[in-house]
């Protein structure tokens, strides 16, 4: 809905998706313009005071703390911005619309089906197997799409819902919401299946693109950061994605103990360093060294670059990692590290490279094992299969080839 923006909160180091709308609470006699804060765990900040869930919100409008109703002549105030009194106002929704908004929201977060995708979901059972239970499960979730929305559940602004409400509708028996208006007859229900049968399943079809859905079908892998000082878990889940894991890479003529050593290894064009910071013993500690290091001239550009092929080397050169990475799918992938609003979702301007770096990698293991040749471009020119070696730096040392 065009009203609801996203946003998100982090929790742990977890990145929550939200979206926000529009409310009125209430406090003694003045009404209040605030933001009615919706998240993908069911926690909503609908501005009286912390987080509660839908049950809360319920209470809060019982209470006419969040209200849907709006007096005329009352003091309104939108903070900071402005007061007003209510002139003859009209409100759009009442409070089970709103709770129905709410729910229906939750669930497009979660990626999950909401009240008008499960009512189109009955028709086509029903279309299926058209027997009278199919039929009643049609109405029950027709009546569950809040009642100012199911206008639009079809996507047809001709017919509007008018073809469902035929449906659900007793033969003989008025349209459903128009108590004086004509009956339903058997002719009207059957051109009601074939509105269903030739041209809204077509148009239903067609929300989901040839190539696949939009958006991913599973939950949120995070990948958080930890610190293990008695040794990684054994053994190891998620962590394995880690760049920190030991998982040790090749990199041209040179091996690092893991993605981390080789990214900051490589950052610097001074031997020494190079080869201090690649024998440090943990990936915190190469980082550290490598803070007192000299770094490559045009590093900042070439960074993003160097990640990736030292990435593409870790999960190429490790079969089980990658069968880790490849079986969360096409979920979106959240990568945790305060360190680096560059590379993780360390706070609310992150870029989070890391995480879409990784969704990129995974969707290249998934191309091999589905055997589609996809041969890496190289700058110079040149194609090389995934996890070959790369290009030389400047000063002889190998190229970037993987991830930090």
């Amino acid at each position: 809905m065009t009203r609801y923006r996203r946003t998100y909160r982090n929790v742990d180091g977890q990145r929550i998706e939200g979206t926000w709308r529009h409310i009125f609470t209430q406090n003694m006699d003045t009404y209040f313009l605030t933001d009615l804060v919706i998240y993908a765990d069911g926690a909503i900040d609908c501005g009286t005071g912390g987080l509660t869930d839908l049950d809360g919100l319920a209470e809060q409008l019982r209470r006419g703390r969040v209200t849907t109703t709006l007096e005329d002549g009352a003091q309104a105030s939108a903070h900071h911005l402005a007061g007003w009194r209510f002139t003859e106002p009209r409100p759009a929704i009442n409070a089970e619309m709103l709770l129905g908004e709410v729910a229906d929201e939750i669930d497009r977060l979660n990626d999950r089906p909401d009240s008008t995708d499960r009512c189109l979901q009955a028709v086509t059972t029903y279309l299926a197997d058209p027997t009278e239970d199919n039929r009643r499960t049609v109405r029950k979730r027709y009546l569950a799409i809040p009642e100012h929305l199911r206008v639009y559940a079809l996507g047809d602004m001709d017919r509007k819902d008018a073809p469902l409400r035929i449906l659900i509708t007793e033969l003989d028996e008025p349209l459903h919401g128009w108590p004086n208006g004509p009956v339903v007859t058997e002719q009207k229900r059957a051109e009601a299946v074939a509105y269903f049968r030739e041209i809204a399943i077509e148009t239903w079809d067609t929300r989901v693109p040839a190539d696949g859905p939009e958006h991913p079908t599973q939950p949120t892998l995070t990948i958080p950061k930890a610190v293990y000082p008695r040794g990684w878990p054994d053994p190891p889940g998620v962590e394995v994605l880690q760049n920190d894991y030991p998982a040790a890479i090749t990199v041209g003529a040179n091996s690092y103990p893991s993605v981390t050593h080789a990214y900051w290894a490589l950052s610097t064009p001074d031997p020494h360093w190079h080869d201090q910071i690649a024998a440090a013993p943990r990936g915190y500690d190469a980082g550290k060294l490598a803070e007192q290091a000299p770094r490559r001239a045009g590093w900042a550009s070439a960074r993003l670059a160097v990640m990736t092929i030292l990435l593409r080397a870790k999960y190429t050169q490790h079969p089980q990692t990658a069968q880790t990475l490849l079986a969360s799918g096409d979920a979106r992938v959240i990568y945790v590290d305060f360190d680096s609003a560059y590379w993780s979702v360390g706070s609310e301007r992150a870029t989070t490279w890391i995480g879409r770096l990784l969704e990129v990698i995974r969707s290249e293991l998934a191309a091999a094992e589905a055997g589609i040749p996809l041969p890496a471009i190289h700058g110079n020119g040149s194609s090389a299969s995934p996890g070959t070696q790369g290009p030389t730096c400047e000063d002889g040392a190998p190229g970037p080839s993987g991830s930090p």
